[in-house]
């Protein structure tokens, strides 16, 4: 039930409450300008396993060949954290593709002390990407209005102050109304507390993130949900310290909820079709699959048996359903066939 305190002054959407939570303004930070960067707050496949960065260089690998081996392979990690996965993916690569990626990371905190001289530090992402733009859960954060069913059946626009203390606003209409009717279908008649992410600027911000990319393949690992199955009362929360909390919009916390990948998928289409994943799926083609090591290496090599059985470990962490298996993957190939086209 949402607050009906009237304070005109303190009031905002949900959108630009978080854009200003998380990002900051001109004159003060952001949650994620924060020196202890996202990793102190919340644990990502990035952070569980560097089976996870191997993976994407075995994409990027795919995304090579399927380019003809050009003389300069890009990479772009969207929402580079702390550089973490462009640093493993670099690593992980063959040298012979390691020596003709150009690596970018891109991300609105400044650029930390140690990152290889190599990888360029972008607020945005190169206008003209030949290689793999991997955008690891950076949707999520892109922020946006969250609509409630009053007790007329009318989808309003939630307000909220920076305590997070909520209230009602105006009806939900244009084209935010019209991304609800085509991507968030309600029981019919709506039921009062019913509640929606409007995932309109995410389409808008993968479509412009896929439009740089002007051959190879663009992807976004994220929280999904699909317009079958929308959770009735939408996902918005928070994470402090590796903990859901709250979501209070005072830079406090990181502000997050799930998202519509279906939706991107068609905003981002360019000629190839997009396609859904599970990262279960995608892992799996890729070639991290949990499988345990056979028992009989423990008599003839014990060292390598407990490596491989901590990577085995590491692999069911990354692939396990309820869990980060779960993640979709959006692929978006740009004049290349879809790299990971063996996954169905």
């Amino acid at each position: 039930m949402v607050d009906e305190v009237t304070d005109p002054g303190a009031w905002r959407g949900w959108r630009a409450a978080t854009q200003t939570a998380l990002y900051g303004t001109d004159t003060t930070g952001g949650f994620y300008r924060r020196p202890e960067g996202p990793a102190g707050h919340f644990r990502t496949s990035v952070h569980a396993s560097p089976l996870f960065a191997g993976a994407v260089a075995r994409l990027l690998c795919r995304v090579d060949e399927a380019l003809g081996r050009p003389a300069s392979l890009d990479f772009v990690d969207m929402a580079a954290g702390r550089g973490e996965l462009v640093t493993a993916v670099l690593a992980a690569l063959p040298a012979d593709v390691a020596v003709r990626t150009r690596a970018y990371a891109v991300e609105v905190a400044g650029r930390p002390e140690g990152l290889a001289h190599r990888i360029e530090w972008l607020p945005e992402p190169p206008r003209q990407v030949t290689g793999l733009l991997f955008a690891n859960e950076w949707l999520d954060n892109v922020p946006v209005e969250v609509a409630e069913v009053d007790a007329a059946g009318v989808a309003r626009l939630v307000l909220v102050r920076g305590d997070g203390v909520e209230r009602l606003g105006e009806p939900v209409s244009g084209a935010e109304a019209e991304w609800l009717d085509r991507w968030w279908p309600w029981p019919s008649p709506r039921e009062e507390g019913l509640r929606a992410e409007i995932g309109l600027p995410r389409d808008t911000a993968w479509a412009s993130a896929v439009g740089s990319v002007v051959r190879g393949l663009a992807v976004a690992v994220d929280y999904a949900h699909s317009a079958h199955a929308r959770p009735p009362f939408g996902t918005l929360t928070g994470f402090r310290e590796g903990r859901e909390t709250a979501p209070v919009p005072d830079g406090s916390c990181d502000i997050t909820a799930h998202v519509a990948l279906d939706a991107c998928a068609e905003a981002g289409e360019r000629g190839s079709r997009a396609r859904l994943l599970t990262q279960r799926t995608a892992l799996h083609t890729l070639g991290v699959t949990g499988a345990r090591p056979p028992l009989a290496l423990a008599s003839t090599d014990p060292a390598a048996y407990v490596r491989a059985l901590t990577s085995a470990g590491e692999a069911a962490e990354l692939t396990a359903t309820g869990g980060l298996g779960d993640f979709g993957w959006l692929l978006q190939p740009v004049g290349i066939p879809d790299p990971l086209a063996t996954a169905v």
